[in-house]
């Protein structure tokens, strides 16, 4: 069975087995079939051989050698003694000598044109490459069949020049273009090529090394690497592979990789990704996950997928670009035609042609919004964000309200102290080292989160002792000799405590806004109550004033009671939200909001949020969520930080902005240039020449690859 696979007209070395665009210069990718069966699992990726990186010098080469062959051929050009006056030495068979220098010119320096329409033509998508190979076919031909005859014209040096100028500007297009297509091969480069795995250390124990002294280990490439295999990774070293710490201490640097600048602290039983750059602590990684299976493997997938999708401006240009070629040949054909039966001949209709097809040719348009997208691709990855489907990025631009699930976007998802209420007598800090105390002892979220609190706020810790659960209602321990009981409302009821009305209103009044207060009680005389509550992440804030300055309104939804919803929501000032909704209403509530004339950005992490995901107008996955609900979204924060969502709005209307841009400069010459290419301006005395038309259309190609590179330049933060 045939496997189908694609490949670049202009780059027959980029084979890819789905439909896409090429990466080197943006142009659709046409049907290869080939025979031979893949055994290589269906990735999407590039196929390079030993050619790999050489097409791009070609053209520079080819360009030298063009240059080369046209100084003696505009010698003898009639341009050259027309002009100048000039005019190379004559001599037996000269004719055909220049006719030889052409022939080279036009197969061996031309060929990458011919080749590129044969695959445009076979493809049923004639573009760039068919529009240059018929001006250069019918400048050579012409030529030929002139100087064979003996009629003493030819057109050699405007195919010459043609080619010249053509191959050039390719040169420099794709120089500038392998500039921004560079996401997935810097993603590439932050593999090591090798890894120091650890030899005779069992791979289910941690510990020291088998022999009680120094690791010994072996070099190897990171392909030899086995799920389960113990590594070394040495300080300054990059992890080879995702994995486990099983031993040893040290910050990692994760910012290529997540975003995240600032050195994230790694300790025993701590996941690695693979590509992060290790401190200044020596580590041993157990490998949990290698090859495609890891996570800068699932990034470089997300990025590689992202460029071959298309937004619809880039389909409207791909449909313009066809649409241009048929007018430019239909044009051109029409322009021969008119000067041949006219009193110009066919040397002037030739000229004619040639100039119309050159001019019109569509490859700045096929340039303009490809180039654009892989550039906003790239500055994404560069600020976290991945991009997965591009018109969710495009669709971001006109986003009227984003509705965030509370837990784990907005809030932790995990519970933080949020308020001490001291009794008369006693101290916060009175209240905490008590709590955390007995707390210490005990794995239960809510003590974990006590102890965080007195770590956080170095509060030191007293020695517990007798320490028992309270099933049901918290547990107890004495500290300092005295016995201190830390629970629930339970406790106050078991021991006969009568809070104050002002003590109690004051508790009661934060347990209204859904969250949890916890009691401390010592030698059955109260000590305070610590109110914990599922924390509200710092950077939400920021996200949601940033998105508010952009116009964008705020929608919050939960499954949490309406008290807690209330109180997130006037925290964090959202405009509207949805409580106590459960997990297969989520989508109807993003309906809801889309029938009210919005479009919606759902920003979620959980398994729940998928159905979400997909029904919003751009779905928006939290980084560190399930693969599920990643699979479900457009876009991914990869830091799991939603301030970095006011971004994805502002990229997408910087993108917008560039495309519309280089769309108007890849079509718009085209109103004034064909005209003058076809010599309407001729009785003025204002004519097109082929050069001059080669030139323009170079030169319109590179405004267009300019232009979209600016886009670096812009900031993404507000």
């Amino acid at each position: 069975m045939e496997k189908i696979l694609y490949t670049c007209p202009m780059h027959p070395n980029i084979v890819r087995n789905k439909p896409g665009l090429c990466p080197e210069c943006g142009m659709t990718l046409t049907v290869q079939k080939s025979k031979v069966k893949s055994q290589k699992p269906d990735t999407g990726s590039e196929i390079h051989g030993k050619h790999e990186g050489h097409i791009t010098g070609d053209f520079l080469k080819k360009f030298w050698i063009t240059l080369a062959l046209t100084v003696p051929i505009f010698f003898y050009s009639e341009m050259a003694f027309e002009l100048f006056g000039l005019r190379g030495p004559e001599f037996f068979g000269w004719q055909y000598a220049v006719l030889a220098l052409g022939s080279i010119l036009y197969f061996y320096c031309g060929f990458v044109f011919i080749n590129g329409a044969y695959r445009e033509i076979r493809a049923r998508l004639p573009g760039m490459m068919t529009l240059i190979t018929i001006a250069i076919t019918a400048a050579y031909v012409y030529s030929a069949v002139s100087i064979i005859a003996g009629t003493g014209h030819d057109l050699l040096f405007e195919l010459a020049s043609l080619v010249a100028v053509m191959l050039l500007g390719h040169f420099i297009e794709m120089r500038a273009v392998l500039g921004a297509q560079g996401s997935l091969k810097e993603l590439a480069k932050l593999l090591p090529d090798t890894a120091e795995k650890i030899v005779g250390k069992s791979k289910v124990e941690s510990g020291k090394d088998d022999s009680g002294g120094v690791l010994e280990t072996e070099v190897v490439p990171i392909s030899a690497l086995v799920a389960g295999d113990i590594v070394l990774v040495r300080p300054g070293a990059k992890v080879p592979a995702d994995g486990v710490i099983i031993e040893g201490k040290s910050e990692l640097n994760e910012s290529i990789i997540t975003g995240e600048s600032k050195p994230v602290s790694k300790t025993v039983g701590s996941e690695v990704i693979a590509g992060s750059i290790n401190g200044d602590g020596s580590l041993e990684v157990r490998i949990t996950k290698i090859g495609e299976h890891t996570f800068l493997a699932g990034i470089m997938r997300l990025v590689d997928d992202a460029q071959a999708s298309k937004s619809r401006l880039q389909i409207l240009s791909d449909h313009a670009a066809f649409y241009l070629t048929i007018i430019a040949i239909g044009a051109g054909g029409l322009t021969f035609v008119f000067w041949l039966f006219g009193d110009r001949g066919i040397v002037f209709a030739t000229e004619r042609l040639v100039a119309v097809l050159v001019i019109a040719c569509p490859h700045a348009l096929g340039l303009a919004v490809p180039l654009v997208a892989s550039i906003s691709t790239t500055m994404a990855a560069q600020s976290g964000l991945l991009i997965r489907e591009r018109l969710a990025l495009e669709a971001a631009r006109n986003v009227g309200i984003v509705l965030f699930d509370k837990t784990g976007t907005l809030t932790k998802g995990e519970f933080g102290v949020d308020t001490i209420v001291p009794a008369e007598g006693f101290t916060e800090a009175d209240v905490l080292a008590l709590a955390a105390s007995v707390n210490s002892q005990s794995e239960h979220p809510l003590a974990k989160a006590m102890v965080d609190e007195a770590v956080a706020r170095n509060i030191k810790l007293g020695a517990v002792g007798s320490f028992e659960r309270l099933a049901g209602k918290g547990a107890k321990a004495k500290i300092h000799e005295k016995e201190v009981m830390v629970g629930s409302d339970q406790l106050l009821l078991d021991t006969g405590i009568q809070m104050s009305k002002e003590y109690q209103e004051k508790v009661s009044a934060l347990m209204r806004q859904g969250k949890t207060a916890i009691h401390v009680i010592e030698n059955k005389k109260l000590v305070g109550s610590i109110v914990l509550a599922d924390v509200i992440r710092p950077e939400s804030r920021e996200a949601i004033q940033s998105l508010k300055a952009l116009g964008v309104k705020i929608a919050m939804i939960t499954g949490d009671s309406e008290e807690v919803a209330s109180w997130v929501a006037k925290e964090l000032g959202v405009d509207k939200y949805f409580a106590r909704v459960l997990p297969n209403e989520k989508a109807d509530k993003v309906k809801l909001l889309q029938k009210e004339g919005m479009k919606v950005a759902m920003v979620g992490d959980g398994v729940n949020d998928a159905p979400a995901l997909t029904q919003a107008d751009i779905g928006i996955a939290i980084g560190a969520g399930t693969n599920v609900a990643i699979e479900s979204a457009g876009i991914i924060l990869v830091r799991s930080d939603p301030r970095d969502i006011p971004k994805i709005i502002k990229l997408s209307k910087l993108t917008y902005v560039k495309m519309v841009q280089n769309l108007f400069w890849a079509t718009g010459y085209n109103i004034i240039a064909i005209p003058l290419a076809a010599g309407v301006l001729y009785a003025q005395g204002i004519i097109l020449e082929p050069a001059l038309a080669a030139v323009f259309m170079s030169v319109s190609t590179v405004i267009v690859a300019f232009n979209a590179l600016l886009l670096r330049r812009r900031k993404l933060t507000l």
